[in-house]
């Protein structure tokens, strides 16, 4: 993963955060693509297939989201403002 800063100087949980974060990401963007292709494809079978596999990636993201509340105080705050 690309970094601002040169990642010898962050430190173990900066990193660990940036990675979850960077994962949540490609998460969400997994969950785009099966969308996209969920509503284009015309084959039904597919369909399920591709709803499965959107919604695994779904559980994912939760998961991740999870893990950096617990891992992230301040984050957690704002989850649970906007909750």
């Amino acid at each position: 993963m690309p970094t601002y800063e040169k990642r010898e100087d962050l430190s173990p949980k900066t990193l660990d955060l940036e990675r979850a974060r960077q994962s949540l990401i490609e998460e969400f963007q997994a969950i785009n693509w099966y969308q996209e292709r969920i509503e284009t494809t015309k084959d039904e079978s597919l369909s399920k297939i591709l709803r499965h596999n959107r919604d695994e990636e779904k559980e994912h993201a939760a998961m991740l989201m999870e893990w950096i509340r617990q891992s992230d105080p301040t984050q957690d705050t704002a989850f649970k403002k906007h909750d």
